[in-house]
């Protein structure tokens, strides 16, 4: 098996419900093109990929289902939310002061925001590794734009103020 076969070759996510901004739908477009064009993604006691995965929030929760390249199960992972609540309240409000930057520019404000985000995404990939250890095996920059897929992922299917509350 060589590495190039232990990583993600799709993702896709539950878009049955929720709203589309495209800000949002920006941000996961451009976390899933960095996420395919290099990532680490090594099922626990599976042969070898790559692997489609699909994103969904289920009863609070969030449900990773791995599948092979032709389609078969390999495994699902369902994470609570719960250990994730803080980082993703960061995330929320670093968000939405770049959205303000933006219309308020000045770059030591936009670099502030920047380093803010750089921290929270840290801290989420690191938390996801160890939350997916006993399932999955990935790398910190997979980790890091996994989580801002999931965070767009649960924006798009709950109101901003809860993430927020």
């Amino acid at each position: 098996m060589t590495s190039a076969e232990y990583r993600l070759c799709d993702v896709s996510f539950d878009r049955s419900f929720g709203d589309r901004d495209a800000r949002i739908e920006r941000e996961q477009a451009l976390a899933v093109i960095d996420l395919l064009e290099c990532n680490t993604f090594i099922p626990v006691g599976h042969d070898g990929g790559p692997y489609r995965l699909r994103i969904e929030a289920v009863d609070g929760r969030l449900a990773l289902h791995i599948a092979d390249d032709q389609g078969e199960h390999v495994v699902s992972h369902y994470l609570s939310l719960t250990p994730f609540r803080r980082l993703l309240k960061d995330y929320a409000r670093i968000c939405e002061s770049y959205d303000d930057a933006i219309r308020h520019p000045g770059p030591e404000r936009l670099e502030a925001i920047g380093m803010g985000r750089r921290g929270v995404h840290n801290e989420a990939a690191e938390l996801l590794r160890s939350r997916l250890s006993t399932k999955v095996t990935i790398d910190n920059n997979t980790a890091r734009r996994l989580f801002t897929l999931i965070y767009a992922q649960l924006v798009r299917n709950t109101d901003h103020r809860v993430l927020l509350s």
